[in-house]
């Protein structure tokens, strides 16, 4: 499978990462659903910390993917989380 090179945005920072052919869609799926739930966190509590609110992103996210039945679909959901947070992480130790 051939390699694609993208761009994502993730809470105001610039990511570039390369996808394997065919889950740039999933990638941008993931991007959105973390980027919403950091708005709404933002909304709803007085943290500033951008870090902060991807850790409680990263936390609601993950408990509601293993919070859910195991089939094949919430497996693929599981994966998304876990490659989300470790881009995260990787980020956040080189700054």
């Amino acid at each position: 499978m051939s390699k694609v090179s993208i761009k994502i945005v993730i809470a105001g920072r610039n990511y570039p990462l390369t996808i394997n052919e065919g889950e740039e869609e999933k990638i941008r799926k993931a991007v959105e659903d973390i980027n919403t739930n950091v708005q709404k966190l933002q909304e709803s509590y007085a943290v500033k910390d951008m870090q902060d609110l991807l850790a409680m992103t990263s936390l609601q996210l993950a408990t509601r993917a293993n919070a859910t039945p195991s089939d094949g679909k919430e497996r693929v959901v599981k994966s998304d989380v876990l490659e989300a947070l470790t881009l995260l992480s990787q980020t956040v130790e080189g700054e």
